[in-house]
C-alpha cells in the first residue's frame, strides 16, 4: 500500500516527510522501509534520517539548492519501492517492579483508575508492545499498543525529576526512562535495565519495529538483577519472532 505522503523543506539542509497522522504498524512499515532505501541509495548525501510516529527527517550533509529537486526524486524512490516483508521481529521482555516504594505515582494512578494493583500488572503486562521511534531522550522508546483502561492524560505539573528505569504512563503511551530526567509522565513501575550505554557498540539494544513485553518481578529480584548488571553478569536476549 502507498501513502499520501507530504514533502517539505524543513531547514537549509533538511527535508520532511509526513504519512497520515496516526499510530499505525502499517504506516511504521512502509515508513522504516523508506527509511532503508534513502539510506541505502543517498548514502554519500545523506548525515542522518530520524524516524518518528508518521514522519522522517532527512539530514543532508550540505545545503539544498534545488529543494524541489530533491523532493522529485525521493518520490520517484518511493513509488518505485516493491513492498516486502520487514526483519523478523525481536520481543525483549523487560522486568518491571510494580512497587509503591519505586514507583512514586503508582498509589496515585490506581485511585484515579479504580485499579488494584494486581488488575494494573496484567493490563500493563499483557500486551506486545511495538516500538515506533526512540527520542526525547537517548533510549527511550516510543510505544504503541496500551490498554485503553490505562490510558490517563500527563501530569499538569511534571516531576523535577524522574528516576532512570522509571516505568510510566502519559495518556495512551508507555516508556521506560532511561536516564534521570524531568518528565510529566505518571510512574508506575521501575525496571533495573540500562536502556542506554555508551560504553557499548549499540548504545541503545532496542530499535524501531521490535517488540516490548513487560514483565512483572518481585522487589528482591529487581535487586538481584541489578547487582547482576553492576557486576557485568547479566545479559538480557531478545526472542526471534
Amino acid at each position: 500500500m502507498k501513502y499520501d505522503l507530504q514533502y517539505k523543506r524543513y531547514s537549509e539542509s533538511a527535508i520532511l516527510i509526513e504519512w497520515p497522522s496516526q499510530i499505525d504498524e502499517n504506516i511504521l512499515q512502509d515508513l522504516l522501509l523508506f527509511k532503508k532505501n534513502i539510506e541505502r541509495i543517498y548514502i554519500k548525501e545523506i548525515v542522518e534520517v530520524i524516524s518518528a510516529y508518521n514522519s522522517l527527517l532527512i539530514y543532508y550533509n550540505r545545503t539544498i539548492e534545488n529543494v524541489y529537486s530533491k523532493i522529485f526524486d525521493l518520490k520517484e524512490l518511493y513509488l518505485s519501492i516493491n513492498d516486502v516483508l520487514m526483519q523478523k521481529n525481536r520481543l525483549w521482555k523487560i522486568p518491571v517492579c510494580y512497587s509503591l516504594k519505586l514507583a512514586p505515582d503508582l498509589g496515585s494512578f490506581l485511585k484515579a483508575k479504580a485499579l488494584t494493583i494486581d488488575e494494573l500488572i496484567v493490563l500493563h503486562t499483557t500486551p506486545l508492545y511495538r516500538v515506533y521511534f526512540l527520542g526525547f531522550l537517548p533510549g527511550f522508546f516510543y510505544l504503541g499498543g496500551l490498554n485503553e483502561k490505562l490510558n490517563l492524560p500527563r501530569k499538569t505539573t511534571p516531576a523535577l525529576k524522574v528516576a532512570k528505569g522509571s516505568v510510566a504512563i502519559g495518556g495512551n503511551q508507555t516508556g521506560v526512562y532511561p536516564s534521570d530526567s524531568p518528565g510529566g509522565w505518571h510512574v508506575i513501575g521501575r525496571s533495573p535495565i540500562d536502556f542506554f550505554d555508551l560504553k557499548k557498540d549499540a548504545p541503545c539494544f532496542v530499535e524501531p519495529n521490535d517488540l516490548i513485553q513487560f514483565m512483572s518481578v518481585e522487589e528482591s529480584e529487581y535487586n538481584d538483577i541489578r547487582t547482576q548488571i553492576f557486576n557485568d553478569m547479566f545479559s538480557l536476549n531478545p526472542i526471534e519472532l
